[in-house]
């Protein structure tokens, strides 16, 4: 009998650890992304309008993510959509950084 009560709690600590869906590829993504805005707000790169527009774009994947993990599972095509979603933010990190738009540096 005392044989089987370990196994048993171990069991029930371990397995809903197991059950989370998880997405380190895209949660390490997000917060690159993430850098790099910070970066471009840093470096005056991003104007105060740009910025909230890519945050914006950010809680949007972030909003995604944690659709596809409400169900306990995140799907290959989940996981597409997720990398689709962040590749779209990517460019528009880039575009917006390198546009010529400056913020004005305070004197």
């Amino acid at each position: 009998m005392k044989s089987l009560i370990v196994p048993a709690i171990l069991a029930a600590f371990t397995l809903p650890a197991l059950a989370q869906p998880s997405t380190p590829l895209v949660d390490q993504r997000q917060a690159t992304q993430q850098q790099r805005i910070d970066q471009g707000v840093k470096s005056g790169e991003l104007t105060p309008k740009e910025t909230a527009k890519l945050e914006k774009g950010q809680a949007k994947v972030q909003k995604m993510e944690d659709k596809a993990k409400a169900d306990g599972k995140v799907t290959p095509k989940e996981r597409t959509r997720l990398a689709k979603a962040q590749n779209k933010q990517s460019r528009k990190i880039y575009k917006e950084k390198h546009d010529n738009q400056k913020t004005p540096k305070a004197s």
